[in-house]
């Protein structure tokens, strides 16, 4: 493949794919997590857990600059033959969860903000819109799609718009007292603080989600050595910033206390609008919603695109099961990935933003996050000469202190979602085991994949 992206385009890569929905969505479920503005703690713990874990995936994708990111590197950290192989497998396993996890928190976070415009909107109609938007997008998909660059580029200026406009906003009405009228007892050490700042921590993961996709296409990166480290850092460095100023602009003219907590307050679902509107009036806020609405849509559309690949790619090297390398017999995409994706978001979408957050962030910490660490780990004692254009700062404490944030946040999850997270990989383990022994492949190995 040509080697395209340079350190500015992989920066807009990665600030893309983290900049969607989710700032216009999550502001309430922080506030509410810890009942004020020290919810923003959770932001300082999120980025402190990313910044580390972003040196795990910088030294992996500086030194195995391939298509396919955690999917390569787990294979190759673990053996691609034996344990690397169920790696490999439990990875596509919980992408095919955690997947439409990601993309039914844009479709909620469409039919949130389509409250303002739909006055009254009841629970069975949020979920029909839900549906329809589902369906809606995976009709567009079926079929091939060859302007991608351009919808992405359009998804981009709509949203680099939308943040500037919320932000110059802010900046020019913002209230100190309003933004830190923190509450009675607001920095009180307990164990409902560290549960709840665990909660604003997976919020905040939640939001910096895609600070690593420059690695998928790491054969397409010029100097991936240099440019896969820069483009890490620099983009999670811009989207801390956008969001401090995102979330200060909110809480800067809207009192917290008008949506938190989220559940019992309506206008939590689209606390962007009812800031603009007490801005600029409801004409204004009108014109605002929709370029969120159409945010909203554009984000899940790509992430359909991409995360459908996934699977197939895998199923392809026969590390997954044979029916998702099936392509459309006529216009040559993975249509049976696409709509399994695709129906599994549309399900998902049904539930709370707070529990599709929960079980995304849970899912992929155990295979994917976890497993990467112990695959650099194992890298750097099994392949010492492996050449390493970017070695991990202060090694290995950064994979330590990465390590022991993903378990921080797993352990205050809520006890449904860590069953979840934990049932889900025992039966991917299941799947595997028979998968394996149907193929005679390892751990019951008698012949070997060419």
């Amino acid at each position: 493949m040509l080697r395209r992206f340079g350190l500015l385009h992989a920066t807009a890569l990665n600030m893309t794919n983290m900049i969607g929905i989710g700032p216009f969505i999550t502001i309430p479920l922080l506030m509410s997590a810890l009942g004020g503005p020290q919810a923003m703690l959770g932001w300082v713990v999120a980025l402190v857990i990313v910044v580390c874990d972003g040196m795990v995936w910088s030294e992996l994708g500086a030194a195995l600059p391939g298509s396919g990111g955690s999917f390569g590197y787990l294979r190759r950290g673990y053996g691609a033959d034996k344990v690397g192989r169920l790696m490999g497998f439990l990875f596509v396993w919980q992408f095919v969860l955690s997947g439409p996890l990601e993309i039914a928190s844009g479709y909620i976070g469409f039919s949130q903000y389509l409250g303002y415009l739909w006055k009254g909107i009841t629970q069975r109609q949020t979920m029909l819109v839900v549906t329809m938007i589902g369906l809606a997008n995976l009709a567009l998909l079926y079929r091939r799609i060859t302007s991608i660059a351009t919808i992405t580029v359009t998804l981009w200026m709509g949203t680099l718009v939308t943040v500037i406009v919320v932000v110059v906003t802010g900046a020019r009405h913002f209230d100190p007292r309003v933004a830190f009228d923190f509450p009675p007892g607001a920095f009180t050490f307990s164990l409902g603080f560290l549960l709840g700042l665990g909660a604003a921590s997976r919020i905040g993961v939640y939001d910096y989600l895609g600070y690593y996709d420059v690695c998928y296409i790491g054969d397409e990166v010029q100097n991936p050595g240099r440019v896969i480290p820069r483009s890490i850092l620099l983009s999670t460095a811009l989207v801390a910033a956008i969001y401090l100023a995102i979330n200060l602009s909110i809480i800067g003219v809207v009192p917290w206390r008008d949506f938190v907590p989220a559940a019992s307050h309506a206008q939590s679902g689209f606390v962007v609008s009812v800031f603009m509107e007490r801005t600029y009036g409801p004409g204004v806020a009108t014109l605002f919603t929709a370029m969120i609405l159409w945010t909203a849509f554009g984000s899940v559309f790509a992430l359909l695109l991409g995360y459908s690949r996934v699977p197939y790619a895998a199923a392809k090297d026969g590390y997954f099961f044979k029916v998702f390398a099936r392509l459309h017999p006529s216009q040559g995409f993975p249509n049976v990935s696409l709509v399994v994706l695709g129906v599994l978001s549309i399900v998902a979408g049904f539930v709370s933003l707070g529990m599709v957050i929960d079980a995304l962030i849970t899912t992929r910490i155990l295979v994917q996050f976890i497993g990467q660490i112990g695959a650099v780990t194992l890298l750097r004692r099994r392949a010492p000469d492996l050449p390493r254009p970017y070695r991990m700062w202060l090694y290995p404490v950064p994979s330590l202190v990465a390590l022991l944030g993903w378990i921080f946040i797993f352990a205050t999850t809520p006890p449904a979602v860590i069953a979840f997270g934990l049932g889900a990989l025992l039966l991917g383990v299941v799947c595997f085991v028979a998968w394996s022994w149907t193929g005679r492949t390892w751990p019951f190995a008698a012949r070997q994949l060419v």
